[in-house]
């Protein structure tokens, strides 16, 4: 077994704040929302190496992903919600239900290194695209982290790519 990632997480998922924060994010307006924020939390994240994020009180583990771009070489860097499991992240390509992929889960697919930064550590990992029956059951884990996810699926035709990170 590899070393497991820091159990980082500030907040409460059961604040009244978190519940109501969950719910906008399922909504369209609370998904823009969240999609305009994202620059600024990206700033956060990568100041305090993925110890604070402005969704913080929302309880849940946030990481900061690296990939390095398929088409530029060069490193690209999303906040992106996660399911912590020890020695493995778990992070889905939800694109809040946009129609097409979100572009650093094809990056991963050309290339499966990169770099999370969680708890104030930055970490090497290997991607593996994780593929049914284990899918379904880590989707079902998404939504009972965050209902959104399931209307993120509602909103797409396309297959919602997911992820497992361990150490590189």
């Amino acid at each position: 077994m590899t070393e497991a990632f820091p159990a980082w997480r500030w907040g409460s998922r059961n604040t009244p704040l978190s519940r109501v924060m969950k719910k906008l994010a399922a909504t369209k307006v609370g998904s823009k929302l969240v999609r305009i924020a994202a620059p600024l939390d990206r700033a956060l994240l990568e100041r305090t190496d993925g110890k604070y994020t402005l969704f913080g009180p929302i309880g849940e583990t946030v990481v900061l992903l690296t990939t390095i771009g398929r088409k530029s070489g060069q490193p690209r860097t999303q906040p992106l919600l996660c399911l912590h499991e020890g020695d493995t992240l778990f992070v889905i390509g939800s694109n809040f239900g946009r129609p097409h992929h979100p572009a650093w889960t094809a990056n991963l697919l050309t290339n499966p290194k990169a770099t999370v930064a969680i708890g104030g550590e930055r970490i090497e990992v290997t991607s593996r695209l994780v593929d049914e029956p284990d899918k379904s059951a880590v989707f079902d884990r998404f939504v009972e982290l965050a209902q959104a996810y399931a209307v993120y699926r509602t909103r797409t035709t396309r297959d919602l790519r997911i992820f497992a990170l361990r150490r590189a």
